[in-house]
């Protein structure tokens, strides 16, 4: 079934929405949360929580991109399910090293002006991220979006875990020039 038919199924509100949106996208979901919680009954959790977002988000919402939309989803809950179990002070996961990674780039302040300015943050990070050879773009995002670790970044690419740390290392800094050339304090 493809996208369309799957929000259109959330429109009418039939339940078969989230039996099609599991089958379709329940692994895709998992993969994101595994990588980010690092226990599997809690990413079965998120995954089963994203349908429940689905459901209560579609309508209003009608996403473009379903995979896109249940994998932001997916993600922020995972994220928000690693803060309320406190995983980040046990060191569980890779989140405490992509948090330390990306803070390099952007400081974790929560002022009025960087609320604001973050959808054109967004914006320029997506233009800089196109500026990149694919492999770059795509070890960044295995990293930063999907929390990837680098061992495993590293096998995927068939390079050593130097390598990839120092690839991911350079990527961040010209990250960091580039916002700050575009006026974003850093």
């Amino acid at each position: 079934m493809d996208d369309s038919m799957i929000v259109g199924l959330y429109w009418k509100r039939d339940e078969n929405a989230i039996t099609e949106s599991d089958r379709k996208y329940g692994r895709y979901c998992a993969s994101i949360a595994m990588n980010i919680v690092n226990d599997h009954d809690h990413a079965e959790e998120c995954v089963n929580d994203t349908w429940l977002n689905a459901w209560n988000s579609i309508p209003p919402a009608k996403p473009s991109l379903l995979k896109t939309f249940l994998g932001r989803i997916t993600r922020n809950l995972s994220f928000d399910l690693v803060r309320r179990e406190n995983r980040l002070k046990r060191g569980g996961g890779n989140i405490s090293e992509v948090l330390d990674e990306l803070s390099e780039i952007v400081s974790g302040a929560d002022d009025t002006e960087r609320v604001i300015e973050e959808r054109e943050i967004i914006r320029e990070i997506d233009t800089f991220l196109m500026s990149l050879p694919r492999d770059r773009r795509d070890m960044f995002i295995l990293r930063y979006w999907y929390c990837l670790g680098i061992s495993d970044i590293a096998a995927r690419f068939m390079k050593s875990e130097n390598s990839i740390s120092v690839g991911l290392s350079r990527i961040r800094m010209k990250l960091r020039s580039y916002l700050y050339e575009r006026g974003f304090e850093i």
